[in-house]
This record gives C-alpha cells, sequence and structure tokens, in this order.
C-alpha cells in the first residue's frame, strides 16, 4: 500500500483564510456558506426536510479530523488513528480530513446554524479512521487499510468514505473491502486527479462506487482520472471545506466529489434503512443527472458514470428497490467454504452476498452431490417406464419428435442460473440506456452559474 498526501489532497488548488475564527467578521462567515455552491445547487434546504442523515456514521479513512472545529463539534467520533496511535478526533496539522468530514456532515455554528461550512448529512456522525500518508513512518508488516476498514465496518459505519490513493491493493486489503461489502457497508472512493482514463485499484475494485468530479455547470472536471468503472459524478470543483490548521479551505478534486457522495448515502441511509447498500446506490443512479449537451450519451459513461448525483430525487421519487447489490459488482469470492486458497472446482464465481445467499441453505458440497445422483436415478427409471410403455402401447414407434421432441414430455433446454442471467444495468429496462450523442465532442465549456439541473 502506498499513499501520498499531494494525492490524499488530490491535486487542487487550495486557498485558505488566515483569519482565526474569532476574528473572523461576520461577513466572511456568510461569505464562507456562500461559498458553497454545490448546496445551493442541491437544494439543501429542501433534502434536509427529508433527511438529514441522523443516526448513520460515516468512516473517513483519511487524515485524521479536528473533531473541535466550531463546525464539527459533536459530530465527530473518537475514531482510531492508525498512524501515530489514540483516537483520531484531534488532529491540528494536515487539513484534508477535516475537509471531508466537514462535506459530509458539518452542521455550521453561529446563530441557526447560518455560518461557517454545512455538510450535506448534518445530522450524520464521523467515525475517523487516520491511516499514514507516504511521507508517515510505518511499521513493517502493517497495512493500514486493511486495518482501517475492518475497524470502521466493527465500530458502525454504514458508508464508508475513502478520498485517498490507495496504490495496489493488497491481499489483505481486498480481503477487507470484501469483508465490509459483505456485511452491507456503502463503500465510496474518489477517482483521482490526475486526467487518467484508467483508474486505481481502489475505486476499481468490484462493489466500491467510483466517483467523479463535475464543475457548477455538472461538465466533469478536466482532471478528474475516468474509466469504465465510474459509478457517479458530484460537485468537485472550488468545494469550501473546513481545515484543521487553518479555519478553512478552498479546493477542487475528486476528494471534495467522494465526500458529497458519502454525505448523500448517509441522507439515503437514515431514510431508507431497509435497503441494501446496492440499493442505495441504485437510488442515486436512476436519480443522476446529466448537463445539457451530454443527455445522448451511453450510460454508464467513462468520465460521468451514470450522472452527477441529485439528492433531492433520490430521496423523494417513487424508485423500485431493485436488486440487492444494485449497479454494483460483487467482488468474487477468494475462499471456497472450508478450504484454503483458490475457488474450488465447480464452485459459484460469484462472490459477496451471493455467496452468502447461496450457502444458507445449509447443503454441504456432499449433500448436493447426493441430491444430484438421487435425482439422476428418479429420471433413469421415467425413462425406463416412458419407453417400456411406449413399446407395449404404442407399436407404431415413438411420438412424434422421439422423448423430449416437439409436443414430447423432455426437458428444456438448460436456462441460465439466477446469477448467470444479465442485471439489470446490462440491459435496456424501465430505465433505457441512452446512445452516444452525434457530435461526440467532450466536454463544452461550462457557464460560469451552476444551472438547476443538479435538483
Amino acid at each position: 500500500m502506498s499513499f501520498t498526501r499531494t494525492l490524499r489532497v488530490v491535486g487542487g488548488a487550495v486557498v485558505a483564510g488566515a483569519l482565526l475564527f474569532g476574528a473572523a467578521p461576520t461577513a466572511l462567515a456568510d461569505e464562507i456558506r456562500d461559498d458553497q455552491w454545490p448546496l445551493t445547487a442541491f437544494d439543501a434546504k429542501s433534502v434536509w426536510k427529508a433527511s438529514t442523515g441522523k443516526g448513520v456514521t460515516v468512516a473517513v479513512i483519511d487524515d485524521a479530523v479536528a473533531g473541535s472545529h466550531p463546525d464539527l463539534k459533536g459530530n465527530v467520533l473518537p475514531g482510531r488513528d492508525f498512524n501515530q496511535g489514540g483516537v483520531a478526533n484531534q488532529e491540528s496539522v494536515y487539513d484534508h480530513g477535516t475537509g471531508m468530514a466537514s462535506i459530509i456532515a458539518g452542521h455550521g455554528h453561529g446563530a441557526g446554524d447560518s455560518q461557517g461550512v454545512k455538510g450535506l448529512a448534518p445530522g450524520a456522525k464521523i467515525l475517523p479512521v487516520a491511516i499514514p500518508g507516504e511521507d508517515d513512518l510505518q511499521t513493517q508488516g502493517e497495512d493500514s487499510l486493511a486495518d482501517a476498514l475492518k475497524y470502521a465496518v466493527d465500530h458502525g459505519a454504514s458508508v464508508i468514505n475513502m478520498s485517498i490513493d490507495a496504490g495496489v491493493l493488497t491481499e489483505e486489503e481486498k480481503e477487507a473491502l470484501s469483508y465490509a461489502i459483505k456485511k452491507d457497508i456503502l463503500l465510496v472512493a474518489a477517482t483521482g486527479n490526475e486526467s487518467r482514463g484508467r483508474l486505481g485499484d481502489l475505486p476499481s475494485y468490484p462493489g466500491v462506487v467510483a466517483v467523479g468530479a463535475v464543475d457548477k455547470a455538472g461538465q466533469v472536471w478536466a482532471k478528474s482520472n475516468y474509466g469504465p468503472q465510474t459509478i457517479l459524478t458530484a460537485p468537485g470543483t472550488l468545494i469550501r471545506s473546513a481545515a484543521a490548521s487553518k479555519p478553512y479551505r478552498l479546493a477542487s478534486g475528486t476528494s471534495d466529489s467522494a465526500a458529497y457522495v458519502s454525505g448523500a448515502a448517509a441522507l439515503l441511509r437514515a431514510k431508507f434503512p431497509d435497503l441494501t447498500a446496492g440499493q442505495i446506490v441504485n437510488r442515486l443512479v436512476k436519480t443522476a443527472g446529466l448537463p445539457p449537451g451530454q443527455k445522448g450519451m451511453k450510460l454508464p459513461d467513462p468520465h460521468y458514470g451514470y450522472g452527477f448525483i441529485r439528492p433531492f430525487r433520490a430521496l423523494t421519487q417513487d424508485i423500485p428497490a431493485g436488486s440487492k447489490s444494485g449497479p454494483l459488482k460483487v467482488p468474487k469470492d477468494e475462499l471456497a467454504p472450508g478450504h484454503g486458497g483458490a475457488t474450488a472446482p465447480g464452485a459459484s464465481s460469484a462472490g459477496g452476498a451471493q455467496a452468502g445467499e447461496q450457502s444458507d441453505s445449509g447443503l454441504g458440497t456432499g449433500a448436493i452431490v447426493g441430491i444430484a445422483v438421487g435425482v439422476l436415478v428418479v429420471v433413469a427409471i421415467i425413462i425406463v417406464i416412458v419407453v417400456v410403455s411406449q413399446k407395449k402401447n404404442d407399436r407404431n414407434g415413438p411420438h412424434p419428435g422421439g422423448f423430449g421432441g416437439p409436443g414430447g414430455p423432455g426437458f428444456a433446454p438448460q436456462q441460465p442460473g439466477p446469477y448467470q442471467q444479465p442485471g439489470p444495468y446490462q440491459q435496456p429496462g424501465p430505465y433505457p440506456q441512452q446512445q452516444p450523442n452525434a457530435s461526440g465532442g467532450y466536454p463544452p465549456a461550462p457557464p460560469t452559474q451552476p444551472p438547476a439541473h443538479f435538483r
């Protein structure tokens, strides 16, 4: 595993005010809130009437978080620092984790919480889980991302935000990701900011929601990495957030986009507690939008995924729950039940929740083989009876077509099983796929003001 703090900050320009909270005039505080254009674009006041994310815990695997920040105080749990040891809610140097936490669950401060930064899910709690950057010392043999994922799952998180560059995933990290998916945790990862047409291991991992960035006009950000694994996009340019070393930061990057998707996921998990993680993503996908001029593209698009999130619609529209995994691929099960190493011959290649569903019957391999042999014996007996009956009673020969022929009682051709059928996102259904536009241009120049299509 390799982490880079410059990548964790995700390459965007950062501008931060130098004033201390006590010296900041009200006009500055109001300006901070006014800078949060995504809240205006999402019509956050209407969103918060439907859900604030109350009761949901979002783990932020990142730098530690400044839990005492006025816009976060009371919303940050102690967490754990896998870099320095101890709790992870007392950061005062690195800003990135605090920024992500505030985008997700900041509550503002001042009269009516009208000042400072407010997150998309201000009622949610943040579980900070700190991991080392490239310039941090790490004990040989440790795998802090794997440990961080397991810690987050085991300490109540139902959404995990990973605005990080994880490099090449280790086997332990893959197992930890699969563990989280099997526990129905919604995993969100940033695609990165190098204008690269290939996603890293983490956002590419099956079951992870890979998030790219769009600007105020809904056009994809030029530096947003892209690839066929992209699921969603969200605001990621000129994003105002809280900081640890100073009051606020202003940055552009897919880190911020991922945090907005995590915030939206928290809103939905609070309102629809019975939906699985995949079904929550299904609501985000089915209500996602595209900017003018891009609405003819085939979805999912490598740059936009299924489009940018529209939280209000995701919370309020009547959408069928859909399959358990929704639009997400399910990771392959690395281990067959009761065996080490590779998947046993004949075992299902579907992992995660699907593999779990298949093993719920409690039937072992021997029992399944026994049943299969018994079925074959019964079928053979039936065949003998039918043949004897035909020879005895039908001297004119077999029924036209023979046994199993046209009109006969034979077996139907073998059909694909439930785990082999194309999923709802692989074929046209009630939500038809869009076709590529004629021009193929990408992307048009964005207007300066955010239009209303985020709502």
